[in-house]
């Protein structure tokens, strides 16, 4: 559930009306919620609490200094995927001892640096990348903390550009062959193997696929432990969120309305499948959540500039456009659109909602059904929170957006919008 619902007519974050956001701060705008981020961290550490555990934020979400200032501050630990989120963590407060460091292309510069840091953990996605730590860490008179990334052929059944724990995909060690990956890895010198890592995929809707694959691992796992000493066992992330309707989900009527077979999956259903397993094994449990934290936290709010009428479509051409929010354009992601001022009634068009941009792919929604909203209102694309600001660029030469946090009624700029000046400033 998210703290976004009408009030008095209009579209709240919180106690903040977000038309008065948006007539102070202009749009295109991102607004996140601190109570909702705080209230799925929570939600998930208390599902967790009868095991020894680390919730670890993956900060490719939503990598804003206040929102990983505000985990930090919860005691969250930090999944990292480069150099730059392990810098972001430092300077938000976040403590590198409780940062794991994922990827598949992991840098000189960065393995140093992680080592400089002295980070939990590297999640090693190859033996070929372990060899290259040791060498590293050796050159530094260090030893690194490693953990291998097991691909445990696990069919997340979500879309293919983020499914991740299948042997097509790039990432991890098969597990057929993971088990010689350890025992090659326990000769290095300059590497300590501490735990063993998986992640199937994101925005998984269902238990099954975390099951299977906690059962699948957990014996790996237990074997490890008995043979290399492991201390931890990191399970991932990708616990999905409600997309669609996003809005509707706020309420918690709405969730018990649902008959129990399509009832999305809860942070309750999700620790009750794998816990049981877990338990066992007497090993640290690792999570790696990011979407499940922070997407639906997040609104990106945009103006309508015009509306086009043509012989085959309506166009609300708005003032965002791809390069702000990609998740449509990039891999078919939903957002769902309500206008901020509420619908008096049920005026729906089908329209398409379209973006500035000079690419047909600039598209938020197309062929919908929705409210027929006016030239210069606002709407707000839901469930944002997550890989929006965070994959956002400057392309056709467009300052990124601002960034407003929202705690009650009070309202803070995060990140200022960036002026023309700002996006020239590296060049020469």
């Amino acid at each position: 559930m998210h703290s976004f619902e009408y009030k008095n007519g209009s579209l709240h974050c919180e106690d903040v009306n977000l038309q008065d956001i948006a007539e102070q701060y202009g749009t295109p705008a991102y607004v996140y919620s601190a109570n909702t981020i705080l209230d799925h961290y929570r939600r998930l550490d208390a599902a967790l609490a009868e095991i020894d555990h680390c919730v670890e934020y993956a900060v490719k979400a939503n990598s804003n200094l206040s929102v990983l200032r505000l985990l930090a501050e919860e005691g969250s630990g930090f999944d990292i995927v480069s150099g730059g989120e392990l810098f972001r963590v430092i300077k938000a407060g976040g403590d590198p001892k409780k940062c794991t460091f994922a990827g598949v292309g992991k840098t000189r510069a960065e393995i140093e640096y992680a080592l400089e840091q002295g980070i939990y953990s590297f999640n090693v996605e190859s033996e070929e990348e372990a060899a290259f730590i040791n060498v590293v860490a050796g050159e530094m008179g260090k030893v690194a903390p490693i953990a291998f990334r097991v691909n445990p052929n696990v069919d997340a059944k979500t879309h293919k550009y983020i499914s991740t724990g299948k042997s097509e995909n790039k990432f991890g060690v098969d597990f057929a062959y993971i088990e010689a990956a350890y025992e090659r890895a326990s000769q290095l010198e300059n590497v300590k193997l501490i735990g063993l890592q998986m992640h199937i995929g994101s925005q998984l809707t269902s238990v099954s696929p975390f099951i299977e694959a906690v059962e699948k691992v957990s014996p790996l796992a237990a074997k490890l432990k008995a043979t290399y000493g492991i201390e931890f066992f990191s399970i991932g992330g990708g616990v999905g969120i409600v997309y669609d309707p996003a809005l509707e989900s706020a309420k918690p009527e709405w969730w018990a309305a649902q008959e129990e077979e399509q009832r999305p999956l809860t942070i309750e259903e999700y620790a009750a499948g794998v816990l049981p397993k877990l338990k066992e094994l007497g090993l640290k449990i690792l999570l790696e959540p990011g979407r499940y934290i922070v997407g639906n936290a997040g609104v990106m709010l945009t103006q309508c500039l015009y509306e086009k009428k043509g012989s085959a479509k309506t166009f609300k051409v708005v003032d965002a456009g791809m390069n702000d929010l990609i998740r449509p354009a990039l891999y078919e992601g939903h957002h769902e659109i309500v206008p901020v001022a509420q619908p008096a009634g049920d005026d729906n068009i089908k329209m398409d909602v379209v973006g500035p941009i000079c690419e047909t792919g600039d598209f938020f929604m197309q062929n919908a059904e929705l409210p027929n909203f006016p030239v210069g209102s606002v709407i707000a694309l839901l469930s944002s929170g997550a890989y929006g600001f965070t994959m956002a660029s400057n392309y056709n030469t467009r300052p990124m957006p601002v960034e407003i946090m929202v705690d009650g009624d009070q309202a803070k700029v995060i990140r200022k919008r960036q002026s023309l000046d700002d996006l020239i400033a590296a060049e020469l």
